[in-house]
């Protein structure tokens, strides 16, 4: 029996890269055109953070809570399950997440006023994550059946998620925020193990969250003018 320091990340890869992208294609085909309906959700997120009103901000999150339940459920219970064994240990926390936005819906815990370097990083991921994300399989060769898009599978949705957080204000901004990031960071790990180029996208939004946090913190110690 092989020592365990000789394992590799690869070992513990319960499926291959083919099969990955092949349940994204599946699962596309079984909702499409659900996808017209949660694109339009993501533009909605995005006019009512410009509007910057309690009752949009309410909508925003019940918005955000539909998608993280769905996903949970749909995505990960459902179909990753089948081929990852973990996915069902998962998936309770999108329900947890979902719960916790539904608790800022009602309790109108999240406000719109974020400006500046953080306000303009949010903008960014939340951007990526509606438009960017949608359009790296093709980009890559894959074609458009195998496209992830935001409120039907998990990386967009944590990454728009992430990308509305650094724009809002709240008590609940970091109680919201561990989820989306884990999942972030549990994707680009697996992305990663399969070598897949993609890996770099969440990577890249938690490193422009986490420098847009910072930053934000050195702001308010008064070490940077307010922007």
């Amino acid at each position: 029996m092989s020592e365990w320091w000789t394992y590799r990340a690869e070992d513990f890869l319960l499926f291959s890269p083919r099969v990955y992208w092949r349940m994204f294609e599946l699962h596309n085909a079984a909702l499409w055109p659900l996808h017209l309906l949660t694109l339009a959700a993501g533009l909605i997120i995005i006019l009512l953070i410009a509007r910057r009103h309690g009752t949009g901000a309410r909508w925003l999150a019940l918005v955000l809570a539909i998608s993280w339940i769905f996903v949970g459920w749909s995505f990960l219970w459902l179909r990753f399950a089948t081929i990852n064994w973990a996915a069902a240990y998962i998936a309770p926390a999108f329900a947890i997440e979902g719960v916790l936005l539904i608790v800022a819906s009602l309790f109108n815990g999240l406000a719109f006023d974020r400006r500046g370097p953080a306000g303009w990083a949010g903008y960014l991921i939340l951007g990526f994550a509606l438009a960017g994300q949608p359009l790296l399989a093709p980009l890559q060769g894959r074609g458009w059946a195998s496209s992830e898009v935001f409120g039907i599978a998990p990386d967009p949705t944590a990454m728009a998620t992430l990308g509305v957080l650094l724009l809002a204000r709240g008590g609940l901004v970091p109680v919201l925020l561990p989820i989306p990031v884990l999942w972030c960071l549990l994707s680009g790990l697996t992305l990663q193990t399969m070598a897949e180029p993609q890996a770099w996208a969440p990577y890249a939004a938690l490193a422009l969250a986490a420098a847009a946090w910072i930053w934000t913190i050195i702001r308010q110690r008064g070490l940077l003018p307010a922007g």
